[in-house]
Protein backbone atom coordinates (compact mmCIF):
# COMPACT_ATOMS: atom_id res chain seq x y z
CA UNK A 1 0.00 0.00 0.00
CA UNK A 2 1.47 3.27 -0.91
CA UNK A 3 2.42 5.60 2.17
CA UNK A 4 2.96 9.54 2.21
CA UNK A 5 6.41 10.94 3.21
CA UNK A 6 5.87 10.70 6.72
CA UNK A 7 4.83 7.53 6.67
CA UNK A 8 0.96 7.23 6.43
CA UNK A 9 -1.64 6.51 3.88
CA UNK A 10 -2.48 9.62 1.72
CA UNK A 11 -5.59 11.50 1.81
CA UNK A 12 -6.30 11.70 -1.68
CA UNK A 13 -5.30 8.97 -4.69
CA UNK A 14 -6.33 9.69 -7.96
CA UNK A 15 -4.98 6.83 -10.96
CA UNK A 16 -6.23 7.81 -14.37
CA UNK A 17 -9.44 9.93 -13.90
CA UNK A 18 -11.01 11.09 -16.50
CA UNK A 19 -14.20 13.20 -16.88
CA UNK A 20 -15.98 14.20 -19.68
CA UNK A 21 -19.05 17.14 -20.93
CA UNK A 22 -21.41 17.13 -23.26
CA UNK A 23 -22.63 20.75 -24.34
CA UNK A 24 -24.57 20.49 -27.36
CA UNK A 25 -22.88 18.69 -29.83
CA UNK A 26 -19.71 19.61 -28.42
CA UNK A 27 -17.38 16.61 -26.13
CA UNK A 28 -15.75 18.83 -23.02
CA UNK A 29 -12.84 16.47 -21.89
CA UNK A 30 -12.59 18.80 -18.37
CA UNK A 31 -10.13 15.83 -16.87
CA UNK A 32 -7.63 13.87 -19.05
CA UNK A 33 -6.01 10.74 -17.58
CA UNK A 34 -5.10 12.27 -13.90
CA UNK A 35 -2.87 10.95 -11.62
CA UNK A 36 -2.84 12.54 -8.14
CA UNK A 37 -1.16 11.64 -4.58
CA UNK A 38 -1.81 14.18 -1.70
CA UNK A 39 -0.67 13.80 1.68
CA UNK A 40 -1.88 14.07 4.82
CA UNK A 41 -1.48 17.65 6.01
CA UNK A 42 -0.69 19.34 2.73
CA UNK A 43 -1.49 22.76 2.18
CA UNK A 44 -1.81 22.39 -1.64
CA UNK A 45 -3.15 24.80 -4.68
CA UNK A 46 -4.28 23.79 -7.96
CA UNK A 47 -3.29 26.83 -10.19
CA UNK A 48 -4.72 27.30 -13.76
CA UNK A 49 -6.62 29.49 -15.74
CA UNK A 50 -10.77 29.26 -16.34
CA UNK A 51 -11.99 26.27 -17.83
CA UNK A 52 -8.34 24.25 -16.94
CA UNK A 53 -10.36 22.29 -14.91
CA UNK A 54 -10.22 23.32 -11.66
CA UNK A 55 -13.42 22.70 -10.56
CA UNK A 56 -13.79 19.28 -12.44
CA UNK A 57 -11.20 17.92 -10.27
CA UNK A 58 -12.19 18.97 -6.86
CA UNK A 59 -15.55 18.00 -7.63
CA UNK A 60 -14.28 14.80 -8.07
CA UNK A 61 -12.03 14.76 -5.12
CA UNK A 62 -14.84 16.00 -3.31
CA UNK A 63 -17.32 13.07 -4.50
CA UNK A 64 -19.54 15.75 -5.64
CA UNK A 65 -18.98 14.21 -9.28
CA UNK A 66 -18.26 10.81 -10.08
CA UNK A 67 -15.18 10.10 -13.09
CA UNK A 68 -15.68 8.28 -16.16
CA UNK A 69 -13.02 5.96 -15.83
CA UNK A 70 -10.39 6.11 -13.28
CA UNK A 71 -10.04 5.18 -9.48
CA UNK A 72 -10.78 7.62 -6.50
CA UNK A 73 -9.41 7.15 -2.74
CA UNK A 74 -10.47 9.26 -0.10
CA UNK A 75 -8.83 8.31 3.22
CA UNK A 76 -7.93 4.79 1.96
CA UNK A 77 -11.74 4.34 0.39
CA UNK A 78 -12.67 3.41 -2.86
CA UNK A 79 -15.22 6.36 -4.09
CA UNK A 80 -16.23 3.58 -6.88
CA UNK A 81 -17.67 0.94 -4.35
CA UNK A 82 -20.07 3.07 -2.34
CA UNK A 83 -23.61 3.36 -2.64
CA UNK A 84 -25.14 7.07 -2.99
CA UNK A 85 -25.77 7.31 0.65
CA UNK A 86 -22.52 5.92 1.58
CA UNK A 87 -20.57 8.43 -0.36
CA UNK A 88 -22.97 11.61 1.49
CA UNK A 89 -21.95 10.07 4.60
CA UNK A 90 -17.87 10.05 3.68
CA UNK A 91 -18.34 14.06 2.58
CA UNK A 92 -20.08 14.86 5.49
CA UNK A 93 -17.54 12.93 7.65
CA UNK A 94 -14.27 13.61 5.99
CA UNK A 95 -14.76 16.45 3.94
CA UNK A 96 -15.39 20.43 4.05
CA UNK A 97 -15.92 22.97 1.37
CA UNK A 98 -15.19 26.67 1.37
CA UNK A 99 -16.79 28.04 -2.13
CA UNK A 100 -15.93 31.73 -3.39
CA UNK A 101 -19.49 32.81 -3.58
CA UNK A 102 -19.15 31.99 0.40
CA UNK A 103 -22.65 29.90 0.10
CA UNK A 104 -23.79 31.23 3.17
CA UNK A 105 -27.76 31.13 4.28
CA UNK A 106 -28.71 34.68 4.08
CA UNK A 107 -31.56 34.34 6.56
CA UNK A 108 -29.29 32.40 8.92
CA UNK A 109 -27.23 33.80 11.51
CA UNK A 110 -23.33 33.08 11.57
CA UNK A 111 -23.93 30.59 14.38
CA UNK A 112 -26.60 28.68 12.43
CA UNK A 113 -24.98 28.77 9.35
CA UNK A 114 -21.96 27.11 10.47
CA UNK A 115 -24.39 24.41 12.58
CA UNK A 116 -25.68 23.15 9.19
CA UNK A 117 -23.39 20.70 8.45
CA UNK A 118 -23.85 19.03 11.73
CA UNK A 119 -27.56 19.05 11.50
CA UNK A 120 -27.14 16.29 8.52
CA UNK A 121 -24.47 14.59 10.31
CA UNK A 122 -26.29 12.08 12.83
CA UNK A 123 -22.54 10.79 13.94
CA UNK A 124 -22.46 14.15 15.95
CA UNK A 125 -24.63 14.23 18.93
CA UNK A 126 -26.76 17.55 19.19
CA UNK A 127 -25.03 18.25 22.74
CA UNK A 128 -21.65 19.18 20.80
CA UNK A 129 -22.95 21.43 18.66
CA UNK A 130 -22.09 24.42 20.66
CA UNK A 131 -18.77 23.17 21.51
CA UNK A 132 -17.87 22.73 18.38
CA UNK A 133 -19.29 25.80 16.59
CA UNK A 134 -17.56 27.88 19.48
CA UNK A 135 -14.50 26.52 18.75
CA UNK A 136 -14.66 26.99 14.98
CA UNK A 137 -15.58 30.85 15.50
CA UNK A 138 -12.57 31.19 17.97
CA UNK A 139 -10.31 29.90 15.32
CA UNK A 140 -11.14 32.19 12.06
CA UNK A 141 -11.49 35.16 14.79
CA UNK A 142 -15.22 35.32 14.52
CA UNK A 143 -16.46 34.68 17.73
CA UNK A 144 -17.88 37.59 18.81
CA UNK A 145 -20.09 38.01 15.29
CA UNK A 146 -22.43 34.85 16.08
CA UNK A 147 -25.71 36.30 16.22
CA UNK A 148 -24.64 38.22 12.71
CA UNK A 149 -26.25 37.69 9.59
CA UNK A 150 -24.20 37.33 6.40
CA UNK A 151 -25.53 40.81 4.99
CA UNK A 152 -23.94 42.40 8.42
CA UNK A 153 -20.19 40.91 7.54
CA UNK A 154 -17.63 42.21 5.19
CA UNK A 155 -16.66 39.78 2.35
CA UNK A 156 -13.23 38.70 4.30
CA UNK A 157 -15.64 38.00 7.67
CA UNK A 158 -18.00 35.96 5.43
CA UNK A 159 -15.18 33.85 3.86
CA UNK A 160 -14.11 33.47 7.46
CA UNK A 161 -17.42 32.07 8.62
CA UNK A 162 -17.50 29.87 5.70
CA UNK A 163 -14.19 28.43 6.79
CA UNK A 164 -15.20 27.81 10.11
CA UNK A 165 -18.50 25.99 8.66
CA UNK A 166 -16.24 23.95 6.35
CA UNK A 167 -14.13 23.10 9.71
CA UNK A 168 -16.64 22.19 12.12
CA UNK A 169 -16.80 18.68 11.72
CA UNK A 170 -13.36 18.16 12.29
CA UNK A 171 -12.46 16.86 8.95
CA UNK A 172 -9.48 15.55 7.51
CA UNK A 173 -9.55 17.09 4.17
CA UNK A 174 -10.77 20.75 3.44
CA UNK A 175 -11.67 21.67 -0.45
CA UNK A 176 -12.03 25.23 -1.50
CA UNK A 177 -12.86 26.71 -4.86
CA UNK A 178 -11.43 29.79 -5.50
CA UNK A 179 -11.97 30.94 -2.15
CA UNK A 180 -10.10 34.04 -2.67
CA UNK A 181 -11.83 35.22 -6.23
CA UNK A 182 -14.47 37.74 -4.62
CA UNK A 183 -11.67 39.47 -2.35
CA UNK A 184 -9.30 42.06 -2.83
CA UNK A 185 -5.54 41.81 -2.42
CA UNK A 186 -5.60 42.54 1.40
CA UNK A 187 -8.45 40.14 2.19
CA UNK A 188 -6.75 37.52 -0.19
CA UNK A 189 -3.48 37.53 1.72
CA UNK A 190 -5.64 37.43 5.02
CA UNK A 191 -7.55 34.45 4.09
CA UNK A 192 -4.53 32.52 3.14
CA UNK A 193 -2.66 32.97 6.08
CA UNK A 194 -5.86 32.32 8.23
CA UNK A 195 -5.95 28.62 6.02
CA UNK A 196 -2.51 28.01 6.12
CA UNK A 197 -2.19 28.96 9.84
CA UNK A 198 -5.29 26.08 10.73
CA UNK A 199 -3.16 24.00 8.33
CA UNK A 200 -0.20 23.84 10.55
CA UNK A 201 -2.10 24.47 13.85
CA UNK A 202 -5.19 21.57 13.70
CA UNK A 203 -2.76 19.13 11.07
CA UNK A 204 -6.66 19.63 8.59
CA UNK A 205 -5.19 18.80 4.43
CA UNK A 206 -6.02 21.77 2.24
CA UNK A 207 -7.14 22.03 -1.03
CA UNK A 208 -8.07 24.70 -2.65
CA UNK A 209 -7.95 25.98 -6.88
CA UNK A 210 -6.91 29.50 -7.57
CA UNK A 211 -5.91 31.24 -10.99
CA UNK A 212 -3.87 33.86 -8.60
CA UNK A 213 -0.25 33.29 -9.66
CA UNK A 214 0.63 35.27 -6.74
CA UNK A 215 -0.24 33.11 -4.11
CA UNK A 216 2.24 30.39 -5.15
CA UNK A 217 4.86 31.01 -3.16
CA UNK A 218 2.56 30.80 -0.28
CA UNK A 219 1.47 26.84 -0.24
CA UNK A 220 3.73 24.03 -0.23
CA UNK A 221 2.45 22.48 -3.20
CA UNK A 222 1.87 23.86 -6.44
CA UNK A 223 -0.14 21.56 -8.82
CA UNK A 224 -0.58 23.10 -12.68
CA UNK A 225 -3.46 22.01 -14.33
CA UNK A 226 -4.11 23.22 -18.42
CA UNK A 227 -7.32 21.56 -20.45
CA UNK A 228 -7.55 18.79 -18.09
CA UNK A 229 -3.73 17.31 -17.04
CA UNK A 230 -1.77 18.43 -14.43
CA UNK A 231 1.82 18.95 -13.79
CA UNK A 232 3.48 18.58 -10.05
Amino acid sequence: MQKDHAGLQPIVQLTGVSKTYRLGQTVVEALRTVDLTLARREFTAIIGPSGSGKSTLLSIIGCIDTPDRGRVLIDNIDTSRLSDNALSDLRNEKIGFIFQSFNLVPVLTVYENIELPLLINDTIARAEHHARIMTALRDVGMETYSTNLPDQLSGGQRQRVAIARALVQSPTLVLADEPTANLDSVNTHKIIDLMLDLNQKIGTSFLFSTHDEKLIDRVSRVIRIQDGSIST
